[in-house]
């Protein structure tokens, strides 16, 4: 799906539909950074996937200090899906993370997790550069849309099978900014 554009080549700007408001992530984000400070050691390192965990890691770390817990963070760069909105199936490093893992639980932070095939590529290498437990932390969960066998250890939402964007997520890198989670509305 590509953003459609005007006869002068200007892209239009599609309607979004309100699928979780801002207020509704606001409070689910603090319920789960309650829950992680609880459950996870004093030294788990939280690595956000970027680019579309950017806005959810940022309101995650600072509820988790909030709640007491004042992790390190690093980041990771993943891409299998380009452009696009599916999967390509190959996942490849963009840009590493800096922080040794080796006997550290990591908290893998991620925006959506659909086919699995990127956080299970991501958790699988955290592991084997040595990390006691990698647990992974979803705000977005689509466990209809799972090719690899995966599941999220924190989940914020569950999903269904729409395209939604806003609040980290883009449909082509647009759509990021929106302070809510929406559905873009077809066009004819």
């Amino acid at each position: 799906m590509t953003p459609p554009t005007h006869e002068t080549g200007m892209v239009d700007r599609p309607t979004v539909n309100i699928r979780f408001s801002a207020a509704e992530i606001a409070t689910r984000v603090e319920d789960m950074a309650a829950d992680l400070a609880q459950k996870l050691p004093a030294d788990t390192l939280v690595v956000s996937v970027l680019k579309g965990s950017f806005v959810f890691a940022a309101d995650l770390i600072r509820a988790l200090s909030r709640a007491g817990a004042n992790w390190s963070m690093d980041f990771i760069t993943l891409s299998s899906y380009g452009t696009g909105t599916q999967t390509s199936g190959h996942v490849r490093v963009v840009r590493d993370i800096v922080d040794d893992v080796r006997d550290r639980d990591v908290l893998l932070v991620d925006d959506i997790l659909e086919s699995g095939l990127t956080l299970s590529f991501a958790k699988s290498l955290l592991a084997e550069r040595g990390a006691r437990r990698v647990w992974i932390c979803t705000l977005l969960d689509k466990p209809h849309k799972r090719r690899a066998e995966l599941q999220a250890d924190f989940v914020g939402f569950e999903a269904g099978d729409e395209f939604l964007v806003g609040y980290g997520l883009d449909w082509a890198h647009r759509f990021r900014g929106l302070p809510y989670i929406g559905v873009v509305e077809k066009t004819a």
